[in-house]
C-alpha cells in the first residue's frame, strides 16, 4: 500500500487536572524508590555472597576493592565506600544533580547493606564447592539488579559512573562502556588471584555486560502497531480514551484491490498491547495488524527526550 496523505488525528482526551498529575508523579516516585531499593539489596547480596567469596573480579569498584584488599589489608566494603565517594563527586559534576542524588542513595544503601551482611552472615569462603554454579549467580544476580538501577538513570557507583559518562558523550551503550571501563581490573585479577580465578573473572566480565544490555532492553520493550482497517474511529477512540495513548492515522490504497483504507500507527506497553489487540480482534475483525517489538521509544509518555 502507498501512503497518500495524513488525516487529522483524533481529538485527544481531556488533560487531567493538576492534582491528578501530582498524584501520578508521587506514585511514580514511590514505585521508583521501591524498585531502586529492591535492586540495591539484590546487588549487595549477589556481590557479597557469590562474588567476594570466590574472588571473582568482573571489574568495577568491587573488583578494584578485591585487588586492593590484598595490598592494603582493608576490608573490601571499606574500599568500596572510599572509591565510590570519589566517583560520586565526579558524577555530580558531569552527569548532574538528579543522577547524583539517586546514585548517592543507591551507593549509601549498597555500602550499608554490605557492612550489615559482613556482621549478620560472615563468610570465610564460597557457600558451595561448585564454582561454575556460583559464577552463574555472581553474573545474573548483580547484573539484573544493575540493569534495573540503570533503567532509572541511577548508578551503584564505581565504574558504572564511567559507563554512564561514556553513554552521555558518545554512542557507546552501557554494556560496551562497562567493558571498556572494567577491562584493566579483570586483567589484574590473573596476576593477583591466579589463572583459574582470572579465567572465571574473565568469563563473568564478558557475560555481565551482555546480561545488563538484555535486561535493560527487556524492561524498555514496547509494541509498535500498524493497523490497516476501513474505519479507524472505534480503534482510535479506544486508544485515546481507554488506553490514554495517541495514534497517527494515514489514508492508504490497497495495491491489489485498490480499496481505500486507513493505517493506524501507535506504540503501546506490553500490557496495553494485549488490550488493544483483543479490542481490535473483537470489534474490527477485518483489520490487518502488524506488531513489532521495540525498546527505543523516546518522547512524551515513554522515555524522556534526550
Amino acid at each position: 500500500m502507498d501512503a497518500s496523505q495524513t488525516q487529522t488525528q483524533p481529538t485527544p482526551p481531556e488533560q487531567p487536572g493538576k492534582p491528578k498529575k501530582q498524584m501520578s508523579k508521587t506514585r511514580s516516585l514511590v514505585v521508583e524508590f521501591i524498585l531502586l531499593t529492591g535492586a540495591t539489596l539484590m546487588l549487595a547480596f549477589g556481590i557479597y555472597v557469590f562474588r567476594f567469596q570466590n574472588n571473582f573480579t568482573f571489574g568495577g569498584v568491587t573488583g578494584i576493592s578485591l585487588l586492593l584488599t590484598t595490598v592494603t589489608g582493608l576490608s573490601a566494603s571499606t574500599l568500596v565506600v572510599i572509591l565510590n565517594a570519589a566517583l560520586l563527586v565526579v558524577a555530580f559534576i558531569v552527569l548532574g544533580r538528579d543522577f547524583a542524588a539517586k546514585s548517592v542513595y543507591v551507593t549509601v544503601l549498597y555500602s550499608a547493606v554490605m557492612y550489615v551482611l559482613e556482621y549478620v552472615m560472615p563468610l570465610d569462603g564460597p557457600i558451595t564447592d561448585e564454582p561454575v554454579i556460583e559464577l552463574v549467580f555472581a553474573i545474573m544476580v548483580p547484573a539484573t539488579a544493575s540493569a534495573v538501577i540503570f533503567h532509572f538513570d541511577a548508578s551503584s557507583g564505581g565504574t558504572d559512573i564511567i559507563a554512564m559518562i561514556l553513554r552521555k558523550y558518545t554512542k557507546i551503550n552501557i554494556g560496551t562502556g562497562l567493558l571498556i571501563a572494567d577491562a584493566l581490573t579483570v586483567t589484574c585479577s590473573f596476576f593477583v588471584f591466579g589463572i583459574k580465578t582470572g579465567l572465571f573473572s574473565l568469563c563473568g566480565f564478558l557475560a555481565k555486560s551482555l546480561v545488563i544490555d538484555n535486561v535493560i532492553e527487556s524492561i524498555n520493550i514496547c509494541k509498535y502497531f500498524h493497523v490497516v482497517c476501513s474505519d479507524p474511529r472505534p480503534i482510535c477512540d479506544y486508544i485515546c480514551h481507554t488506553l490514554n495513548r495517541d495514534a497517527t492515522v494515514y489514508e492508504a490504497t490497497g495495491a491489489f484491490t485498490g480499496a481505500h483504507k486507513y493505517v493506524i500507527m501507535t506504540v503501546m506497553t506490553r500490557r496495553q498491547a494485549v488490550q488493544l489487540r483483543t479490542f481490535i480482534k473483537q470489534h474490527e475483525t477485518d483489520a490487518f495488524i502488524m506488531i513489532t517489538n521495540t525498546s527505543e521509544i523516546i518522547g512524551k509518555g515513554f522515555r524522556a527526550t534526550v
